[in-house]
């Protein structure tokens, strides 16, 4: 008995293992294929926008780029023919897809000119913008003086320089106050101008000086029935008495945009987000990018 108990407890211990090694052989295999199916995803969003940029230099909500994929089963894409054999073969894979306009937001780099001094004008618009999202009035100042800090030399308890919003938390920001942020500012490489076609009316109301939310809702239902070609169309819908816009602020056109990518893959959702460029004309117009970020998360997630 002693004998065929201990085999019973080898046995079971064997058939665990070899169970383990199957899911994670399988999680493995899932992964795998999630990367190249999202892969494939980024190269669909690249080619929206160099057809768009074809166009011309203008960018609204209410063109191909702006419009998401909705969820579709992959052998959709993979079969032209959906009653040819073997066009609902395979695993339950779904996928969808959304390009997001990055400069709809206001880049948190402004702040700073190339010589890592601060911008009062630009520092004004980010202390305007946390004001009409209900942030403390601290806040602003804070974000300022942290990048600030990051930049300096000869400083090693500075901290490092940002390139993602959750890691304003290396300045102190809490997770709250950075998620209240979110749908209003970014982080881009280099300064970038606000889209005043495609950014929220809180975002116009910080950028443009003089302007509250009811203007800017009115710029909104006009971009609804016409995007603005040029800053002087903005300009005729803006009130008498503004100050002068400032050139680099604002525009019509956008050069970075948010790529998001998701597949649905049994019981698994893999997701990945990229940054873009796209390059002007006489820099090669290509389409780069420039931060990648793909991670597993439970299906009922928000995205």
């Amino acid at each position: 008995m002693v004998i065929m108990t201990l085999i019973a407890t080898l046995a079971s211990a064997m058939v665990a293992q070899q169970q383990r090694a199957i899911a994670v052989e399988a999680a493995e295999r899932a992964r795998g294929q999630a990367a190249w199916v999202l892969v494939g995803a980024l190269d669909w969003a690249r080619l929206v926008l160099r057809e768009d940029a074809r166009s011309g230099s203008v960018d609204s909500l209410g063109e191909p780029w702006a419009v998401p994929l909705a969820e579709a089963r992959l052998s959709t894409f993979l079969a032209a023919d959906r009653e040819s054999p073997g066009a609902d073969e395979g695993p339950a894979a779904f996928l969808s897809g959304q390009v997001l306009d990055e400069q709809a937001r206001y880049n948190l780099h402004n702040v700073l000119d190339e010589q890592g001094k601060v911008v009062e004008a630009e520092a004004a618009v980010l202390q305007r913008l946390c004001r009409i999202i209900g942030l403390p009035d601290d806040l602003a100042p804070r974000i300022v003086e942290g990048m600030l800090a990051a930049v300096g030399e000869g400083d090693e308890s500075a901290p490092l320089l940002p390139m993602r919003l959750e890691q304003l938390a290396w300045l102190g920001i809490d997770a709250d106050s950075i998620a209240q942020l979110r749908p209003f500012v970014t982080l881009l490489p280099s300064a970038t101008a606000v889209n005043v076609n495609t950014a929220p009316r809180e975002v116009l109301a910080a950028a443009i000086d003089g302007l509250d939310l009811g203007g800017a809702e009115r710029l909104l239902q006009r971009r609804q029935r016409a995007a603005y070609a040029s800053m002087d169309d903005l300009r005729k819908e803006l009130p008498q008495g503004l100050p002068e816009l400032p050139e680099t602020r604002l525009s019509v056109g956008s050069r970075y945009f948010e790529v998001i990518g998701r597949l649905r893959l049994d019981e698994r959702v893999f997701e990945e987000r990229s940054i873009v460029d796209r390059r002007p004309a006489d820099r090669g117009g290509e389409i780069v990018a420039i931060q990648r970020e793909r991670r597993s998360i439970a299906q009922g997630t928000p995205r």
